[in-house]
């Protein structure tokens, strides 16, 4: 068992920046670099998304284009850590965030598939952008 759990959401406004983190609690027997780590999200209405992914070694990221330039996924694998900082954020990046992992080296084709096949989940953080 893998235990998510996301912080670091909140309100700005259009324009300003958040830090997402997700703390992992792993219970498998495997160590944390053992998995592949995302961001997804998911608006009211609409479908969930992927954000971003990172390789098991944090050697290798994925961006959705929608966020290219503007976010950055990043892991500290010695305190079972993901993190999401968005800069530039806009009223679309409004959403519920979520973090998974999935344990492979590399989970990139998640991202057009709104996490289908990640295995674990956080309850998620809401993040509200204010035009």
């Amino acid at each position: 068992q893998v235990q998510l759990v996301e912080s670091g959401g909140g309100s700005v406004q259009a324009g300003g920046s958040l830090r997402l983190s997700c703390a992992a609690s792993i219970y498998t027997g495997y160590t944390y670099s053992s998995y592949c780590m995302g961001w997804f999200r998911q608006a009211p209405g609409k479908e969930r998304e992927g954000v971003a992914v990172i390789s098991s070694g944090g050697g290798s990221t994925f961006y959705a284009d929608s966020v290219k330039g503007r976010f950055t996924i990043s892991r500290d694998n010695a305190k079972n850590s993901l993190y999401l900082q968005m800069n530039s954020l806009e009223a679309e990046d409004t959403a519920m965030y979520y973090c998974a992992a999935r344990r492979s080296v590399f989970c990139n084709w998640s991202l057009s598939r709104g996490g289908a096949g990640m295995d674990y989940w956080g309850k998620g953080t809401l993040v509200t952008i204010s035009s």
